[in-house]
């Protein structure tokens, strides 16, 4: 795959003027506000694993409308003093796993807590959460970003995002984190749902952006036929009368309004051959980042993690932001 989309010097300087729902605040208020009524105690079941040097919980709380959202919570078992930590969100079609795929953070000295995904889980890592909201919605095509399309209210995202705002939440009650020191995180889908976090919650200290899913989307509907992308486009051949309507309800959960409303420190990354999460989409939302942040572009990457060599540089960046905090 070449580079597809815009040149490097034209990505540092694309910043769309995307429109927002006017009601953009009071429709997230509103809806972490419900959610908070519906809200009860997270349940941390201790897990029995040959692990020597990591503790590991089950973890069930209260995601969107009380319903139950199944997490990790993996702790370095060596200290005493409260952790910074990570909550980390999945990339699309994936769930939880097991804990075994996500020690790289406790190995760091972080706690880590893995959210998984409502109705995902069937592609590669496995999930335990299901969408308990989704039944009763009109048809969509295969996939999630065009369940319940037709209202911001019953859209996927709503749910999920929130989910995620209550995964922070629940995080910070156990003793073996330090609620002050606690960032967000994600790959793709992933990366797009920490974005959402970190713009609605403003205690979070630090963002993991690496290929954010669900940026300037109307941008990534007309230039890439991609999943997940490919499954708006098959809906709106369907239903080319209610194009507004969808870009309408998308834009309630674009990573763009929802960059414009942070200023926790961020790594954002873009791979310049990625056809799923196209780099332009990606430095839409950089650029409208209000809070420090860093670009790493990866020039020969498709949608493919920085692997490696990159997770040491978060591990750094991570380090100085829960110093900053301590």
């Amino acid at each position: 795959m070449a580079h597809f989309d815009l040149s490097l010097p034209e990505l540092q300087t694309y910043k769309p003027d995307l429109p927002e729902p006017v009601d953009f605040d009071v429709f997230w208020h509103d809806t972490l506000a419900q959610a908070e009524q519906a809200a009860w105690a997270p349940c941390f079941e201790p897990l029995d694993l040959p692990l020597t040097v990591f503790q590991v919980f089950d973890v069930t709380f209260a995601g969107f409308d009380g319903q139950p959202v199944k997490a990790w919570l993996i702790l370095p078992r060596h200290g005493d003093r409260p952790r910074p930590c990570v909550v980390e969100f999945v990339a699309y079609g994936g769930g939880r796993g097991h804990p075994l795929d996500w020690l790289h953070w406790p190995a760091a000295g972080f706690a880590a807590f893995i959210m998984d995904t409502r109705g995902q889980g069937g592609e590669w890592l496995s999930g335990d959460t299901p969408d308990l909201a989704a039944q009763g919605h009109a048809p969509h095509t295969p996939g999630f970003l065009t369940l319940g399309l037709h209202a911001p209210q019953t859209h996927y995202y709503r749910r999920l995002i929130t989910d995620a705002v209550r995964a922070v939440i629940a995080a910070r009650v156990h003793p073996g984190i330090d609620p002050a020191r606690v960032a967000v995180g994600g790959f793709s889908q992933g990366a797009g749902v920490a974005l959402a976090v970190a713009g609605l919650d403003d205690r979070v200290v630090a963002l993991l952006a690496e290929m954010p899913f669900l940026c300037d989307v109307p941008r990534a509907a007309v230039l890439t036929d991609d999943p997940p992308y490919a499954e708006l486009g098959v809906w709106l051949r369907l239903h080319p009368d209610r194009e507004q309507q969808a870009f309408d309800t998308l834009a309630y959960f674009d990573g763009v309004a929802f960059a414009r409303r942070t200023a926790a420190p961020a790594m954002f990354a873009a791979g310049l051959m990625d056809t799923t999460c196209p780099p332009s989409t990606v430095f839409a939302a950089y650029h409208h980042y209000r809070g420090p942040k860093s670009m790493r572009v990866f020039a020969w990457h498709q949608h493919q993690s920085g692997g490696a060599a990159y997770r040491v540089e978060q591990i750094a960046f991570l380090n100085h932001c829960f110093e900053v905090n301590r």
